[in-house]
C-alpha cells in the first residue's frame, strides 16, 4: 500500500499538496500520513511561560492536522494517520522519514510565486538521498489540474 506523507501547516500550498496526495492515495488504493510541524521555541522565558507558549503552537498544529483529517475524511472516507512533533522541520521529517518505511512519497506544495521554502530547497537539493520520491506541487495549480493529473 503507497502512503503519501504531506506536511501541514496554514498555507495554500499546503492544502494544494494534501489534495494531490489524497487523490493520488485513491488512485493507488494509498492512504495518507500528516504531519504537522512545531518549532522549538527559541527563547528562554519562564519556565511555566514557555511551556504555556510551546503547548499553545502543539494545539494550532493538531488542530490544524485535525481538520485537514477530517476534510480529506469526509470526502475520501479514508482516514488519514495524523503526527505533531517539534523540532526543526529539515531533522524532524528525516526521522519521520526514517521511522516510516511505508512512506512512498514526501508530497510537498510550492508557492504560486517567489522563491522556494526552506523544506522545497532542502528535500529537492537532497532528494538523490531520500528513502522515498519527492512529489513537489505547484501553487499555481488549480484544483482541476490536480484532480486532472491524479486520476
Amino acid at each position: 500500500m503507497r502512503t503519501y506523507l504531506v506536511i501541514m501547516d496554514e498555507t495554500d500550498e499546503a492544502r494544494k499538496a494534501l489534495r494531490f496526495a489524497s487523490r493520488r492515495a485513491l488512485t493507488t488504493g494509498g492512504n495518507v500520513h500528516i504531519l504537522a510541524l512545531v518549532a522549538k521555541q527559541n527563547f528562554s522565558a519562564f519556565g511555566a511561560v514557555q511551556a504555556t507558549i510551546e503547548e499553545e503552537a502543539r494545539d494550532r498544529a493538531e488542530v490544524l492536522a485535525s481538520s485537514a483529517a477530517g476534510n480529506l475524511f469526509s470526502e475520501s472516507g479514508k482516514m488519514p494517520t495524523i503526527s505533531v512533533k517539534t523540532g526543526e522541520g529539515q531533522a524532524v521529517i528525516k526521522d519521520y522519514l526514517g521511522e516510516h518505511p511505508e512512506v512512498a512519497a514526501l508530497v510537498l506544495g510550492a508557492a504560486a510565486e517567489g522563491q522556494p521554502g526552506p523544506l522545497i530547497s532542502h528535500f529537492s537539493a537532497h532528494s538523490g538521498s531520500l528513502p522515498c520520491p519527492l512529489y513537489i506541487v505547484p501553487g499555481s495549480f488549480s484544483n482541476e489540474e490536480i484532480d486532472r493529473l491524479t486520476a
